[in-house]
């Protein structure tokens, strides 16, 4: 099931903005009563056509972003580190998040502003020491994010909360998939139609069970939180003006354009 969050002309009369929806083969959104993570899925008796609204990001975290790095060995080593022997996590703040299609918006603080395509894990439902076994039991579903980052200001500080923090620095979208299984999935980003990361999500160091453990035991997780679960080899940057995909084969593609370097 596709779950988009939206907004649509005030003159299609649907109410309140954002909204939600089921997103089926036919580019027909039911439209959903309420948040259906919070409220479960209640749907209305109303549809609207994908080309009649505008997708937003299909969460945004009221808690956070937990994110795992160097979780390719590949990306480790293109950064100069080994690889890993448990989850490094840092946080993105939820004022980051934006969605199909805004603008990553280039801060005046740096000279370089990378891509980096991951999958996302939504949370369904407040959890704290799961167990993997059990970690299917708290995820909602899953979608794709831009792990937008300051590659010179991360090396300036030597930690990552600046770098990866400002306003616009986490795209989401386009929907969440809640019937998605990670496997050997394709995942690629792709700037200005030129392929620059490409992997499959099987060579993930820590898999989505080992990572909904390890996150679970250092701090509770909220429903809508979101973890971004580390991006392969490819990194790079993205000029002023240009338009950065990134897709994983069954969820979708989720665009964005980047802004001139903020004066």
């Amino acid at each position: 099931m596709r779950i988009v969050r939206f907004s649509a002309p005030a003159e299609l009369g649907v109410g309140a903005d954002p909204l939600f929806g089921i997103l089926n083969d036919q580019d027909s959104i039911l439209i959903l009563r309420g948040d259906p993570i919070y409220s479960g899925i209640v749907p209305q008796d109303k549809t609207l056509k994908l080309s009649d609204i505008k997708l937003l990001a299909p969460v945004i975290p009221r808690s956070k972003v937990v994110c795992i790095g160097k979780n390719y060995a590949d990306h480790a080593a293109e950064m100069g580190s080994v690889v890993p022997t448990e989850p490094i996590i840092f946080i993105k703040p939820n004022t980051s998040v934006i969605g199909p299609n805004e603008t990553i918006v280039w801060p005046n603080m740096s000279e370089r502003v990378d891509h980096e395509v991951e999958l996302a894990i939504v949370i369904g439902r407040i959890c704290k020491e799961v167990p993997a076994a059990k970690a299917k039991d708290v995820i909602y579903g899953y979608t794709i994010a831009n792990d937008v980052t300051a590659r010179d200001l991360q090396k300036k500080d030597g930690q990552w909360s600046r770098a990866k923090g400002f306003d616009t620095f986490c795209p989401l979208g386009p929907w969440i998939e809640t019937e998605f299984i990670p496997g050997d999935q394709k995942i690629t980003a792709t700037l200005n139609g030129e392929v620059k990361q490409s992997s499959v999500l099987s060579e993930m160091i820590f898999k989505i069970p080992q990572i909904i453990e390890f996150v679970t035991n250092v701090m509770t997780l909220l429903p809508g939180d979101v973890i971004l679960t580390g991006t392969p080899a490819g990194i790079g940057p993205m000029p002023a003006g240009a338009s950065i995909s990134v897709a994983i084969e069954g969820l979708g593609t989720l665009t964005n354009k980047v802004s001139p370097r903020v004066q």
